[in-house]
């Protein structure tokens, strides 16, 4: 008579039982190593889905800074001094088009929904951390009148506290 467990045949002459065992855990040893590969290479998938989310909000935040506040800097350099709002509105759904083009990937590939390693919350607080952060950079070269004050620091500091509470673990 014979068992056969894993597509292994286990006999019931002594012998083959010895053998059959041996190379039940060979197999075994080599089905465990696979499982910690494979375990290590999605935790590598899983921090380049994180860089290449965090990249995608940095790119997007950049273009929903230009598509927003773009056509102040082009008034301030007398550009679009005489532009019919509607011509700025739809040049800035333009740019905001490019932003939308960067946005919408970064949240399919970082949020948990499509496999990705954000919950909702943390995807949304963690784009508005780099909103401001962008803004934050594009305010003080694009608009060099703007000063940054104590109070602004503050709130910034208040942001990150927000991301250190979202991913805190109980």
């Amino acid at each position: 008579m014979q068992i056969k467990r894993n597509n292994i045949i286990w006999g019931c002459k002594n012998r083959s039982i010895k053998i059959n065992f041996v190379a039940y855990c060979i197999y075994s040893i080599f089905i465990i190593e696979k499982e910690l590969h494979l375990h290590n290479l999605y935790k590598q998938y899983k921090k380049m889905k994180i860089i290449l989310t965090v990249l995608l909000l940095i790119i997007s935040n950049v273009f929903m800074t230009l598509a927003w506040y773009g056509n102040l800097k082009l008034h301030q350099m007398k550009i679009s001094t005489d532009w019919p709002l509607v011509l700025i509105i739809l040049a800035s759904w333009g740019v905001a088009l490019v932003e939308y083009s960067f946005m919408i990937p970064a949240n399919r590939i970082g949020s948990q929904i499509t496999g990705g390693p954000f919950s909702l919350v943390q995807l949304k607080v963690v784009q508005e951390v780099i909103s401001i952060s962008v803004f934050s950079i594009i305010a003080l070269f694009l608009f060099q009148g703007e000063v940054i004050r104590w109070n602004h620091i503050a709130a910034f500091v208040c942001l990150i506290m927000a991301v250190f509470f979202v991913f805190y673990k109980n």
